[in-house]
């Protein structure tokens, strides 16, 4: 609580004074509000998804289509959340998601820029389909506000991250993101 205005300040989970427009690989992670399971379900260790779980896997894949300097990686989407590996490549105009045509001497996207267009689009497809697609409805949100990310420094933390995102839906039934383990008082 800000004692001066009274107010509640978010505290940020960024690291102070790094630049998130600097050419670097970042692992992030992004979380349905509520844990809401809206993509799809793990099944025998695979993850299988749904329409929605389909859409957001298109969007991730069309993000370097649309935003000049943004290379993707390894990528998994789960019941309530959503593991990639984004890659900045360097300064670069922003781009205009309809064309896909830079828009002039914008600043670079940084890691946060990504990440917000990446909810946004994902959020209003998910809207569309909610309408006219007979999907599940969201309360609220369909993303938790905020998201983890991890500054990727070398070779050895990329393929071990890799690894994690790859096994991620064999391990479903331990992840901290899995609502039954939140029933059963798991971590």
């Amino acid at each position: 609580m800000n004692h001066v205005s009274g107010t509640r300040q978010r505290r940020s989970i960024r690291l102070k004074d790094y630049d998130y427009s600097q050419a670097g690989a970042y692992f992030v992670t992004m979380c349905t509000q509520n844990r809401a399971c809206l993509f799809g379900d793990v099944i025998d260790g695979a993850m299988r998804v749904n329409d929605a779980g389909r859409m957001v896997q298109t969007v991730w894949d069309e993000l370097p289509l649309h935003y000049v300097g943004v290379e993707l990686d390894t990528f998994v989407v789960m019941p309530n959340h959503v593991h990639g590996i984004i890659v900045l490549v360097g300064a670069g105009p922003r781009a205009c998601p309809k064309s896909g045509r830079p828009q002039g001497a914008a600043p670079t996207l940084s890691l946060p820029d990504v990440v917000h267009r990446f909810k946004t689009l994902t959020t209003k497809r998910y809207t569309d389909g909610v309408k006219t697609g007979g999907w599940p409805p969201f309360h609220g949100r369909v993303w938790q506000r905020n998201y983890y990310e991890h500054i990727i420094r070398d070779e050895v933390s990329l393929h071990r991250i890799r690894e994690y995102i790859a096994n991620n839906p064999q391990q479903w039934a331990l992840d901290r993101e899995n609502p039954a383990n939140q029933m059963r008082g798991e971590p």
